[in-house]
């Protein structure tokens, strides 16, 4: 068994990175792509490796002969590379392709050993690695039978999303017996490149092989070994995260990245925190339908949206602003505000990170679950001169509640020491107290003008509504002069055209959503008791979608990097609480989904005791 790799392309679309070297010697987490490749080769017994060349070849013989590759090395020019595409360069390596069995690959990939492992631990001669399609993948996909027979191939421009889930990715790795090169695809090779020309891909010969049916050539099918293609620094990024030299390294690369994580289609994300049960799929199906009209026309202006918001919280539109995700609001009003500010901790940072340290109160909770009411709350800061409190209700990441009666209670506190209250709501709808969202909201007109100097409540529309990639939030208060100045600070088109369509329609699909969150609650507590059969775990009450824990006989990073090896993120805490103890925050997500993690923490736990 021998291995070729095609290396001749100028690689453009990696920019400056490619400037003075070719593609496959772009470097990730410090270590080039070609150097990754050639080791993982090394190590499999091939009689030889060929490389075809073409732009800075030189450069790359040169670098190549710097590493320590036992396997002989074979390098062939394309001296055209620069006209030509990839079928010209595997016809310069045809002799050797059909003198022996080939490992075909492509050098722009970067793959753990286990991609190459079982290709060839597969009996089978000839095969294409494949891997189901997902939405970061672009190129050439292929539909597959139930044997693994290649029923047709698709090119990138040609797929109907509609149909991904039929669709499986070409990994762009091969395996040819040499019966297969010497008397099929070589053959047919140079047939189509002489019809076709030089300006053609090796693909287009193997999509003609698969499609005559002779079943010489099968597909091999990944489950779960990690591979990334890149052409671009987008995929530079994410190769950077998923080939971290160690676990830690890998956890801080995902988690730093704050989202995104559609583009790690494996990953359960037990970090942020969304509705799993909403939007319906009826809503969905509705969205969906208005993609194309949403896509290619302006939203409304602010004022419009904010009448769409009133019209949903049933609130005077002169009492809510509309925003890009709650994160928008909390800048704009911070940056309204003056004098100093009081914060509870722990709790969600976004409030003190947009606030002047210097200006800034902080009352730290230190109770084993991180409880307080509101006469806490006044004792603490009632000596002390703030100008404004914020509180989450419930707080992100203790859950921690107090009820309508206690935050009435801390406006009235407010109003006497002439201090504003900023609430933020955006967790209220998990509360599970037996009474009703109206009974446990600040969020109406009544409140409102009653506190009209005091009062600002804020939330979040991606939490308990499931829609985080829309972004959207809302700001509620009757206070003219501090609402006026946060409006400034917005654009006129401050949301996007999903947006607006979403709040449009979000009325008819009140009832749909009562469920979501009668049935997230549910699962909450179902989540809560496996959590607490775990041992080595302590979990605190929570009214939101959410569970701190505090660990004993093991570290929360330890965890962490352990679960990231299941492809499940949690968000560790310990650094944030920073009272020497270990943390953890988990969502509540569908109970399959929470099944598995509990499961998967059970493992852990075996290994604990076993050390």
């Amino acid at each position: 068994m021998q291995a070729i790799i095609l290396a001749a392309g100028m690689g453009k679309r990696l920019q400056r990175l490619t400037r003075d070297n070719t593609k496959c010697m772009v470097k990730v987490n410090g270590k080039t792509i070609i150097e990754r490749m050639l080791y993982i080769l090394d190590r499999k017994g091939l009689s030889k490796i060929i490389l075809v060349i073409g732009y800075e070849g030189k450069k790359l013989v040169d670098y190549i002969h710097t590493l320590s590759i036992k396997t002989p090395i074979r390098f062939i020019h394309n001296p055209i590379y620069y006209k030509t595409n990839n079928i010209y360069s595997l016809a310069l390596a045809k002799e050797y392709l059909i003198a022996e069995d080939t490992l075909l690959l492509e050098s722009d990939l970067i793959f753990e050993e286990k991609v190459i492992d079982i290709l060839l631990e597969d009996k089978r001669e000839t095969l294409a690695l494949v891997d189901k399609f997902e939405s970061w993948m672009d190129g050439t996909c292929m539909i597959l039978d139930q044997e693994d027979c290649i029923c047709d191939f698709i090119a990138g421009k040609h797929l109907k999303f509609s149909e991904r889930e039929h669709y499986y990715k070409t990994v762009n790795i091969y395996k040819f017996s040499s019966h297969f090169s010497r008397n099929t695809y070589v053959p047919f090779l140079e047939a189509y490149e002489m019809s076709m020309g030089n300006n053609e891909y090796y693909e287009s010969v193997i999509k003609l092989i698969a499609l005559l049916n002779t079943k010489e050539l099968q597909a091999k099918r990944l489950s779960g070994q990690i591979w990334y293609e890149i052409d671009d620094i987008q995929d530079l990024d994410i190769a950077e995260s998923l080939f971290a030299d160690t676990e830690e390294k890998k956890l801080q690369a995902i988690t730093k990245r704050y989202g995104g994580y559609w583009r790690y289609p494996k990953l359960l994300d037990f970090c942020y925190l969304v509705n799993p049960y909403y939007p319906s799929e009826r809503m969905e199906e509705e969205i969906r339908s208005n993609f194309k009209i949403l896509l290619t026309n302006y939203p409304s202006g602010q004022s419009i949206n904010n009448l769409l918001a009133a019209k949903n919280f049933c609130v005077n539109a002169d009492h809510i602003i509309v925003g890009n995700g709650a994160a928008e609001l909390i800048f704009a009003l911070m940056e309204s505000l003056q004098g100093k500010a009081g914060f509870i901790r722990p709790t969600f940072e976004e409030y003190p990170n947009r606030y002047n340290k210097s200006n800034s109160v902080y009352m730290e909770i230190d109770n084993e679950d991180f409880r307080y009411v509101a006469a806490d709350i006044i004792s603490y800061f009632d000596q002390k001169p703030i100008d404004f409190l914020v509180l989450i209700n419930p707080d992100n990441p203790s859950g921690n509640f107090i009820d309508k009666e206690d935050v009435e209670q801390l406006l009235e506190w407010c109003r006497k020491k002439k201090a504003k209250l900023i609430l933020d709501e955006s967790f209220v709808d998990f509360v599970d107290n037996e009474k009703s969202l109206q009974e446990l909201t600040m969020l109406s007109d009544d409140i409102l003008e009653a506190y009209q100097e005091e009062l600002f409540v804020i939330k979040s529309i991606s939490k308990s509504y499931g829609i985080p990639g829309i972004r959207l939030g809302i700001l509620a208060s009757a206070n003219k002069k501090i609402m006026n100045l946060v409006r400034q600070k917005l654009s006129i088109w401050n949301i996007n055209s999903f947006g607006e369509f979403y709040m449009q329609i979000a009325e008819k699909y009140k009832n749909e959503y009562t469920l979501a969150i009668e049935q997230i609650k549910k699962e909450r507590k179902k989540f809560q008791q496996d959590l607490k059969d775990i041992s080595f775990l302590r979990v605190l009450p929570s009214q939101a979608n959410y569970f701190m824990c505090e660990l004993r006989e093991t570290t929360s990073r330890e965890l962490a990097v352990y679960l990231l090896g299941k492809n499940i993120l949690i968000k560790d805490l310990t650094e944030k609480i920073g009272n020497g103890r270990q943390y953890i925050r988990l969502a509540v997500r569908c109970e399959r989904d929470n099944h598995a993690l509990v499961a998967n923490v059970k493992e852990f736990e075996k290994q604990i005791y076993q050390k």
